[in-house]
């Protein structure tokens, strides 16, 4: 027994982390006998999620990927960051609840992406930083420890892929992305434009952060592309404001029963070289596949869509993500944080430098390949 749990802690745990383990009374775990030396973690230098064929899903702190956990980003190149915050929502609340979610379905996400042969973690250094400490209470001040966090992990070189939260905690991550790499493309995916001026009096709600980005220079206008906008709305126009900033909108109507494929070709190249940031909202997904969100709109994205979206920005310059809108106490069956679990995954899988080591999957018939 204690060979096997001595096994199990050395797979959820860095290499190094391994060898002093603290038992459940608090006292150091010694090194295993002779003889029973505790495993590697794949024989890797970079930390890797362990597999469920050797330690059950269940088992262990619950981190994104069951990656280890640190208290900063120094020393890693790419960093799954929490935001539980919610306070920004004007309709259904509950997405200060998505990265808790998230984070436990997404044991069921492994290390390599069959698909498109992506091998991040045989590239890059990733672990789980926690949660950012927000205010529940003072959304304003929420946003400046947001802001001020992200300028740490950017400080340090790492790509923030976030958890949310609300749509509001995009304003102050590009406030620090934008800081150290200027000016910022956006690939948003969304039912909503979230460019408000304000409601209730307020200028900083999920709403709004796309405005309030734009009128701090924190975007080039000319590499923002909005993907998946549907829903009635307040406005016989409400595309306008988007349009005279020079965004790129793109009603989900154009995406209905296509493949998006083309569309990432001509993003890509709308894009060019310089750093690009993806910010990605669960409900410009079709409800039927993610109704776990506050602010549902009918219509929507495919799963399949989405994938298309996002492996479509392989080769930009990203330099950071975000995965929002998770509502998980709308969806008992646990399937939209599944899907906001495995569209993180997918972000991480475009990073610059991550590496293709496994075959890939052949083109279905007809397909067009990325």
């Amino acid at each position: 027994m204690r060979r096997l749990l001595w096994a199990g802690c050395s797979q959820l745990l860095p290499q190094e982390a391994g060898l002093r383990v603290r038992n459940m009374s608090g006292g150091l775990l010694q090194h295993p006998a002779p003889g029973h030396r505790a495993p590697c973690r794949w024989g890797s230098r970079f930390n890797v999620p362990p597999s469920a064929l050797l330690v059950a899903r269940p088992v262990g702190v619950c981190s994104m990927m069951k990656l280890p956990i640190q208290a900063s980003a120094e020393g890693l190149d790419a960093a799954f960051v929490g935001i539980p915050l919610d306070t920004g929502t004007s309709n259904r609340p509950g997405a200060r609840f998505g990265p808790r979610h998230i984070r436990a379905e997404s044991a069921m996400v492994r290390r390599y992406n069959a698909s498109t042969g992506a091998a991040p973690f045989d590239s890059l250094q990733v672990a789980d930083i926690g949660d950012v400490n927000v205010n529940l209470y003072n959304l304003p001040d929420s946003c400046r420890l947001i802001r001020e966090s992200y300028q740490q992990i950017v400080a340090s070189g790492c790509v923030p892929l976030t958890l949310g939260g609300d749509h509001t905690i995009t304003y102050p991550i590009l406030q620090a992305v934008a800081e150290k790499h200027g000016p910022v493309g956006l690939v948003h995916v969304d039912a909503h434009t979230d460019t408000a001026d304000t409601a209730l009096g307020e200028k900083i709600y999920h709403g709004t952060p796309f405005r309030r980005c734009m009128e701090e220079g924190l975007l080039d206008c000319s590499r923002v592309v909005q993907i998946g906008i549907r829903g009635s709305s307040y406005d016989p126009d409400p595309y306008e404001y988007c349009r005279e900033q020079g965004f790129r909108v793109v009603p989900a109507e154009e995406c209905w029963g296509k493949s998006l494929a083309p569309l990432m070709r001509e993003v890509r190249q709308q894009m060019g070289r310089e750093a690009v940031y993806i910010s990605f909202d669960i409900d410009s997904l079709d409800p039927a596949y993610a109704p776990g969100t506050g602010t549902p709109e009918i219509a929507g994205l495919t799963p399949a869509q989405a994938l298309e979206i996002i492996r479509g920005c392989k080769g930009l310059n990203i330099v950071g993500c975000d995965l929002v809108e998770v509502a998980p106490i709308y969806d008992v069956s646990g399937n939209t944080a599944l899907l906001g679990a495995n569209l993180l995954f997918e972000m991480l899988c475009v990073l610059p430098r991550v590496t293709t080591k496994c075959r890939q999957l052949p083109p279905a018939p007809g397909a067009t390949q990325l």
